[in-house]
């Protein structure tokens, strides 16, 4: 087959998978980085759930599009950065301003809580995405919300008094992604992040409220963000 038309062939299709209003809508109200459900999105588009779906298969089907099942739900995301850059490339061309994620779970649970048994919330996305800003997390090829540490970040963990050998013997994925509910971006998750919990509530970093996952950040928590992790709480 002639490259160029191959191409010119996937262009086209997808173009066409963007150009659909309905599903132009849905991508755009995903270019914040933030995963949706169906139903999010199908009020989005001002469809129903069913025309919805078939929307959201024809952006899967072309890889604009990708879902993470967590649960019951299932969340929907752009497929990566390529496809936000296009996204954002056209938004310029056409002078549109996407709308923002305006989240509606608690403040208390919103800002930290436990999911499972690692730290979720604004400040565990925070803390994800420093870890790999930092260069201490590298994505492992078998998935794109698997990592694994890279030496900095192994010798970083190991300062924190986390045995990183001991985690990776767990039978349990060693370091991932968890998709946040509130913040719709990935937290730290697997063994890692159960580790750093754990230190966290040894250290006093993090104090649990009673009866609640809500998690506070103590005085000393805020002091250790901040010059460990360049975090200001």
């Amino acid at each position: 087959m002639n490259v160029a038309t191959y191409t010119d062939a996937r262009v086209s299709v997808i173009a066409a998978a963007i150009g659909e209003p309905a599903r132009a809508r849905m991508l755009y109200c995903l270019i914040d980085g933030r995963a949706r459900t169906s139903t999010e999105l199908a009020v989005v588009a001002e469809v129903s759930p069913s025309t919805a779906s078939v929307h959201l298969n024809r952006l899967k089907t072309t890889n604009l599009v990708r879902v993470l099942v967590q649960g019951k739900h299932r969340y929907y995301s752009l497929h990566g950065e390529d496809v936000a850059s296009v996204l954002e490339g056209l938004s310029v061309l056409a002078g549109a301003t996407p709308s923002t994620f305006v989240p509606s779970a608690p403040d208390r649970l919103r800002v930290a809580r436990t999911c499972y048994d690692h730290i979720a919330g604004t400040i565990g996305v925070s803390l994800h995405d420093r870890f790999k800003a930092l260069g201490w997390l590298s994505i492992d090829s078998s998935s794109d919300d698997s990592y694994d540490l890279t030496r900095d970040g192994t010798r970083a963990f190991e300062s924190l008094g986390i045995d990183v050998p001991a985690s990776r013997m767990l039978r349990r994925r060693f370091a991932c992604g968890c998709l946040d509910w509130s913040e719709r971006k990935f937290h730290m998750g697997g063994a890692i992040g159960a580790a750093f919990l754990g230190i966290a509530f040894k250290k006093k970093w993090l104090v649990q409220e009673l009866d609640s996952r809500a998690l506070n950040v103590t005085s000393v928590g805020r002091r250790e963000f901040r010059t460990r992790f360049g975090l200001h709480l």
